[in-house]
């Protein structure tokens, strides 16, 4: 899409010659960087809970952060109104804060290369609103229909379209058109007078409406969620200890995203507090790992045709057979360590400063067969899928609660496990991985990743991999 067909140019009249006069405003007194980053974005939220839609919302925000950067220091302003006397105060005010003595000519605009990697011609958004509220409402019934000791079920859909733009001073001009959309489902279940035990599951990305009706149905979803739910009815109190822990495909990469994935990112390297800083070319995994972030995957919710810096997205080796190569950098942190940018300057909105963050992030199969894995294991204890977790990025410490889990024994998955608890060390962990299986598949696309008071969408994913030794917290 060229700039003078984009939506803030089409909408509000916005010209190259705007963007040029408010990033000279932003260099007036001097700096090393400046950028603009205009966001519109339209979203919607529909909830069931009792088999009745009890919340739906739409909303709109709108508004342009100005940046303005001097070495490690950074001027940021912003407003929610486009008229050009507020931008430009947003621009003196940011100049204001870096007050740099520094002073960098800017380049003239030119058009970023995007990649085309979610083309929909109508987001969800854009579609009725009773198509989307039916989802809730099928993934309701669909839940209750699984089993009768399922008493309870919530569903949520929430979607957005946001329209962003990004003109640098160091020439990048990128707009982008950004759907976004998921479906999760919630399902408790109880058996006599036991405790309630819940199921949870959801998915989405980058995709039309249509894919919730033929491949990521609500029907899907909710079976699942019922499925985890009725599991735990039978499950024993976790074993605690030192034990082998395999986890399986998909979700369970979220814990190499909080353990590993977030010490990779160059803001934490850059001022040394990461677990992996100055590490590049150390080995800080088992030779079998080999840990990718890839922005450039058609449709899925972490990926990006340009990052939040207006730069395209890219796939970037982090660790490759067990070497530590490089670090997730957005434009500041890349220039400041004088490495190159790899795409991952990302913000939660136009009132955020970008810093450097994941995108889709996962370990790469290995050559091992899933059921070898297992058969491999004497004891130990499976982890099909995680609920929430707490990581130190200074050490790489973290605590995980794996939602569904089970006990292997003589190679064999046999009991479930309620309440385990994964307690270690991120490249700790790493080292100890011994086998990795062929079966590398990524996450439905739910993740949402927070750092620092800012939420984006991500991915995750894993093969079934073998850890040698982990602490696994747990009542017995």
């Amino acid at each position: 899409m060229g700039f003078e067909n984009s939506f803030f140019a089409r909408r509000y009249g916005i010209t190259g010659r705007d963007l040029d006069q408010y990033l000279s405003e932003a260099l007036a007194r001097g700096a090393d960087y400046a950028d603009l980053y205009f966001e519109y974005v339209a979203t919607s939220h529909i909830s069931l809970d009792e088999s009745i839609i009890k919340g739906a919302t739409e909303g709109v925000s709108l508004g342009v952060g100005v940046r303005v950067v001097s070495g490690e220091r950074t001027g940021y302003a912003y407003t929610d109104d486009l008229v050009p006397e507020k931008i430009r105060e947003a621009a003196r005010v940011a100049a204001c804060i870096a007050d740099a003595p520094a002073k960098v000519e800017k380049v003239g605009l030119q058009p970023v290369a995007a990649h085309k990697l979610y083309e929909v011609a109508l987001a969800p958004t854009e579609t009725s609103f009773k198509e989307r509220a039916a989802l809730v409402e099928r993934a309701d019934k669909a839940a209750r229909a699984f089993d009768p000791r399922i008493f309870q079920v919530q569903a949520t859909y929430a979607d957005s379209l946001r329209h962003v733009m990004v003109a640098s001073s160091d020439g990048a001009l990128s707009v982008d058109r950004q759907p976004l959309a998921r479906l999760s489902v919630t399902a408790l279940a109880r058996a006599g007078s036991g405790a309630p035990q819940r199921g949870y599951a959801g998915g989405g990305g980058r995709l039309p409406l249509d894919t919730f009706l033929t491949d990521k149905t609500p029907e899907r979803y909710a079976r699942e969620a019922a499925r985890q739910a009725i599991v735990q009815l039978d499950a024993v109190e976790a074993p605690a200890g030192e034990t082998t822990v395999v986890l399986g495909p998909g979700w369970p990469g979220i814990l190499l995203h909080e353990a590993v994935g977030h010490g990779l990112e160059a803001d934490f390297n850059r001022k040394g507090v990461s677990a992996f800083s100055g590490r590049i070319g150390e080995q800080v995994a088992s030779p079998l790992c080999t840990v990718v972030d890839d922005g450039t995957i058609p449709s899925r919710r972490g990926s990006l045709n340009v990052d939040d810096e207006g730069a395209p997205t890219t796939r970037t080796v982090l660790i490759e057979k067990g070497i530590l190569r490089g670090y997730l950098q957005d434009k500041l942190s890349s220039r400041i360590m004088g490495a190159k940018p790899t795409g991952n300057g990302r913000r939660e909105g136009y009132q955020h400063i970008p810093m450097p963050r994941m995108t889709n992030t996962f370990l790469l199969a290995g050559e091992s067969d899933p059921e070898e894995v297992i058969r491999s294991v004497a004891r130990g204890v499976y982890c099909a899928t995680f609920g929430g977790g707490q990581v130190d990025i200074t050490n790489g410490s973290f605590v995980f609660s794996a939602s569904e889990s089970y006990l292997i024994e003589d190679g064999h998955i046999t009991r479930p496990v309620r309440d385990a608890t994964l307690i270690g060390n991120g490249p700790e962990a790493m080292r100890h991985v011994s086998m990795v299986a062929n079966d590398l598949a990524l996450d439905e696309g739910m993740g949402t990743c927070g750092k620092e008071g800012q939420s984006v969408p991500v991915g995750v994913g894993l093969p079934t991999i073998r850890i040698d030794c982990m602490t696994v917290g747990g009542t017995k």
